[in-house]
């Protein structure tokens, strides 16, 4: 049964750790919930805050309105000669849904291992990692529209994705709860280990012919190895995205930065390695007061314990004013700020 609950702690509900409270407070099980909830005349007079696993947020101050996370569960299979639709409840952890595929050899979501959060953030997020992103896998996504209180399935095409972009974060922004996600998945494996420390892991196992499990284990591995763990030190995984540039762009930086990590995107752009920037600059393994970056990966910001969100806003200014005088690169937060 649908409670609000007022003046809740926030901290337990975001990977950060960050200590500040919701003015009201509500956890949503079901579609039911949802409907009942925004039947209720407290949504018509407060500010809403939708949240999955709070991996993906900084908080900098209470919230003072109504935080409403997702919770709903629930995997369906529908196996199709050439595909297999994967359906799974917007509150789903994502980890537990990538195993769960790759136990049952559906494959497509495997480079996507260990990455934070729901489910249902990831066609928001267009999350990635290794060579693959959300939109390479995604079928369609059902929504729970706030104005109206109905439901609407999004297509591919409806989603509009973009690197870490999609229209949930942009056109849309604020107007739907998404509420379930259908992949795409299949049967036969395109084994994609070309990019990052895949192959080099996979060749310290000895595996020459990798599975989809082979590929999911190295990925983890990878993942545990360069970055911290939230229930033991606050962080929300990659705190800025890497920035895609232009080619000329990227042609001016190389020449005094030859050593550049770098990527192609295939639509005439350079994507470069936030993180290497980072670390150029200095900021690997460093701690100010209660924030820092993680030691083994510049990319992640971590909270050593009793940091405010600010504190951890203003040291990421630090670090984006500072590649910026160095390369001429400005980074963008990918974590949404609050």
């Amino acid at each position: 049964m649908l409670q609000i609950q007022e003046n809740i702690s926030l901290q337990p509900y975001n990977s950060f750790g960050i200590a500040v409270q919701a003015r009201f407070f509500a956890e949503i099980l079901e579609e039911a919930d949802l409907k009942a909830l925004f039947q209720h005349e407290l949504v018509r007079t407060q500010k809403i805050l939708v949240i999955g696993g709070g991996s993906n947020v900084l908080f900098t101050e209470d919230f003072n309105g109504l935080v409403i996370k997702i919770s709903i569960k629930g995997i369906s299979v529908n196996a199709g000669t050439e595909k297999i639709l994967v359906t799974a409840g917007a509150g789903e952890v994502w980890n537990d849904f990538v195993t769960y595929c790759v136990t049952h050899h559906y494959a497509g979501v495997e480079n996507l291992s260990l990455i934070p959060g729901t489910v249902g953030a990831s066609p928001i997020q267009n999350i990635g990692a290794y060579g693959v992103e959300l939109k390479d896998v995604f079928e369609s996504c059902t929504a729970f529209e706030m104005g109206t209180g109905l439901i609407k399935t999004f297509s591919y095409a409806d989603c509009h994705f973009g690197y870490r972009e999609s229209i949930f974060k942009n056109e849309l922004k604020g107007q739907y709860i998404i509420t379930a996600v259908t992949f795409r998945l299949s049967a036969e494996a395109e084994i994609n280990t070309s990019y990052g420390a895949i192959e080099a892991e996979l060749e310290k196992r000895g595996i020459a012919n990798p599975n989809i499990a082979d590929v999911s284990a190295a990925v983890s591995h990878i993942r545990v190895s360069k970055l911290p763990d939230p229930v033991t030190i606050g962080n929300a995984g990659s705190f800025f995205k890497n920035p895609v540039i232009e080619k000329y762009e990227f042609a001016d930086i190389v020449a005094k930065h030859p050593d550049m990590v770098h990527y192609p995107t295939g639509d005439g752009k350079v994507k470069l390695a936030a993180g290497w920037l980072i670390e150029q600059c200095g900021w690997k393994g460093k701690v100010v007061g209660n924030t820092g970056t993680w030691k083994n990966q510049a990319l992640v910001l971590v909270n050593h314990g009793g940091a405010s969100g600010k504190e951890v806003f203003d040291f990421s200014a630090q670090i984006i004013d500072s590649v910026k005088s160095t390369f001429g690169v400005t980074l963008e937060r990918e974590v949404n700020i609050l």
